[in-house]
């Protein structure tokens, strides 16, 4: 038996169990007709209170509040009451008496354990999720796996807390790119993404009052989420690039490079017909309230967004696949919403037949010079027929050859499986965005819905060229996934990344100057060449490559960056904001190369640079800064 004592913790460690007790339990064990109800949980200043718990009593359903207090549960009709708690506050029991809308209000209580003993036979607590490399190693073992005994040492109280079902989570590990001397690595290669995912699945965690696990936290993704006022493109190239240069906010001695790509904004009248295959996984692990319900909520907000030209099918799968509704037009949304609104979850997951037969439909209503595309919506928990992460991405990468695009949409969690999606969307020529609530719907399905779903431009590859007598390293930040060889980027058979109408993407590159004494890890000096550096004022040439969305050969754009370009001030918002954001992550991985960030500083840069902001997404971001910071101490 071992004892660790976790002296001075706040009651956030009970809340974190509490909290993964309702993601672990969210199935009904009732088949009674569901009742659905919603509210608004605020604290007694009628501030909105993100995070806290609701509970029907007496069931095993439950949810969270999103970032602005509302909240909706679905539960069996003979239910009597819900729960209500948050950390700081006390818990409320509420009797429903027929009502449909019941908001709550919060009253606070302090925090009462000082000290939290955790008893258990094992030789360590474990995070509540696993990277998959981590799950390899500890199969089978969560939090809640330990079913410890919480105890207060001063007032006697005692949380006793039952097993709850494994956490299996899947994330692919991060290795964090390091420095690269230019005089042997004087290339850098990746592939742009414009996915977003991993910065709505870091809101997820944070709004419940968890830190997420450091292989949830894609920086280039975090960076991407936002929009930047990049120029729009004056020639024929479908998007502009733009470069721009300034001292690095958390190392002083380092510069900070600014790669933005601005697509072309098209009017949604000009955009051409879309041919749309919506994918949907109603099996058994889509029953809670956040995965199948909200699906469908989500849907609906993009058949308004549909145009009389634009064709929808709908395809479903759980142990089988099979087509719901055959292509229909986008002015029949009634017919398309009843086909939503029939949809119920059960059974185990054949993810792949319903790929198969998504694009067999696809292929069969393809419209030339359209915009031809499966869009799927799951927790990525396959389990049936092809279901292993080579089979479906080896399935993916041959359906591409087709000329149908991918989108795939993430839902849920506790048995989330973000590392099979990032993969497929990675191999289908596609965009992955994850929706935690109705919000992040209203703006991936909604507000950028035509950049999500038109592509201007395919296979865009990025290559950098450092300049030796100015750069003495280089450190690409984040887009560890997207990692290419050198000699990928002429490659025009090697898939790369997307670009939608009116998308912004946004690279970040620290750099250290050749004067600097700072030493770097490196080799040996070569025994049989020589490097000769030319002279030039040039800190790097740019080169990037793209495709026409029908095409099979590349373009190439090349633009330079020299001294002069570099800044000491007047840098631009949108420098200083994706500057704010990357720091951002660093502290949330914990990187050892963030230097002097602290969420203080963090917090100033981005609200410095937080310019216009008409949707509130980076006053969201600011709000997160705030709630890291007090998760981290």
């Amino acid at each position: 038996m071992k004892t660790i004592n976790l002296k001075s913790v706040a009651f956030t460690s009970l809340i974190l169990f509490l909290a993964l007790s309702i993601s672990g339990m969210f199935r009904s064990s009732e088949k009674l007709a569901n009742v659905q109800i919603s509210g608004v949980i605020t604290d007694q200043s009628n501030a909105p209170i993100a995070g806290a718990s609701i509970l029907a009593v007496g069931t095993n359903i439950g949810t969270l509040s999103t970032a602005d207090g509302s909240y909706t549960i679905s539960v069996p009709e003979n239910t009597k009451k819900l729960k209500f708690f948050f950390l700081g506050f006390k818990t409320q029991e509420v009797k429903i008496n027929g009502r449909k809308v019941i908001n709550v209000q919060l009253e606070n209580e302090p925090a009462m354990v000082e000290e939290i003993i955790i008893t258990t036979d094992d030789e360590r607590v474990e995070d509540a999720v696993y990277s998959r490399e981590e799950m390899k190693k500890e199969k089978g073992k969560s939090v809640a796996s330990y079913s410890p005994t919480i105890s207060n040492s001063t007032s006697g109280v005692a949380y006793d807390m039952q097993p709850i079902d494994y956490n299996t989570e899947e994330y692919d590990v991060i290795n964090e790119n390091k420095f690269k001397g230019v005089k042997l690595n004087p290339l850098s290669t990746f592939s742009i993404d414009v996915d977003r995912a991993s910065y709505s699945n870091v809101r997820r965690f944070l709004n419940s009052s968890q830190k997420p696990h450091k292989d949830v936290v894609r920086i280039e993704e975090l960076i991407n989420y936002f929009d930047y006022d990049y120029p729009q493109p004056k020639g024929d190239d479908p998007f502009s690039t733009n470069l721009e240069m300034g001292v690095c906010p958390w190392n002083k001695d380092h510069y900070l490079l600014n790669i933005g790509i601005q697509g072309k904004e098209i009017e949604p009248e000009k955009i051409p017909a879309s041919n749309l295959v919506f994918l949907l996984d109603v099996s058994g692990s889509m029953e809670a309230e956040n995965k199948l319900p909200l699906l469908k909520k989500s849907f609906k907000i993009l058949i308004e967004k549909l145009r009389p030209e634009d064709r929808v099918a709908i395809v479903v799968y759980a142990g089988a696949a099979g087509l719901v509704l055959p292509a229909t037009s986008g002015k029949d949304k009634e017919k398309i919403n009843a086909a939503f609104d029939q949809l119920s979850a059960g059974g185990s997951t054949a993810g792949g037949a319903g790929i198969e037969l998504a694009y067999k439909i696809a292929q069969e209503n393809f419209i030339k010079d359209g915009n031809n595309r499966v869009i799927l919506a799951t927790d990525g928990d396959f389990n049936v027929g092809q279901s292993s992460d080579g089979e479906l991405v080896r399935m993916i990468e041959e359906k591409r050859k087709s000329n149908v695009f991918l989108t795939i949409l993430g839902f849920g969690m506790g048995n989330y499986k973000d590392s099979k999606m990032e993969q497929l969307s990675n191999a289908g020529n596609g965009n992955y965005a994850y929706i935690d609530n109705i919000l992040e719907a209203k703006k991936t399905l909604g507000k950028e819905i035509w950049g999500t779903l038109f592509t201007i431009a395919k296979d865009v590859k990025i290559q950098i060229e450092f300049n030796p007598a100015k750069v003495k390293a280089y450190r690409l930040i984040g887009y560890e996934n997207r990692l290419l060889a050198a000699e990928d980027f002429n490659d025009d058979k090697k898939d790369a990344g997307e670009i939608g109408a009116g998308h912004t993407v946004t690279a970040l590159y620290e750099i250290i100057p050749a004067s600097s004494d700072e030493k770097i890890d490196g080799v040996d000096e070569l025994e049989y060449q020589d490097t000769k550096i030319n002279k030039s004022d040039n800190l790097m040439t740019l080169k990037l490559r793209y495709k026409q969305p029908d095409g099979d050969e590349s373009k190439l754009i090349t633009s330079r960056i020299n001294g002069e370009n570099i800044k000491a001030d007047k840098l631009s918002e949108n420098f200083r904001f994706s500057a704010s954001v990357a720091q951002f992550g660093m502290l949330l991985r914990d990187s050892e190369f963030k230097g002097t960030a602290t969420f203080g500083n963090t917090l100033e840069l981005a609200k410095a640079a937080k310019g216009k902001d008409d949707d509130g997404y980076r006053a969201e971001f600011i709000k997160l800064i705030e709630v890291a910071e007090l998760l981290s101490k």
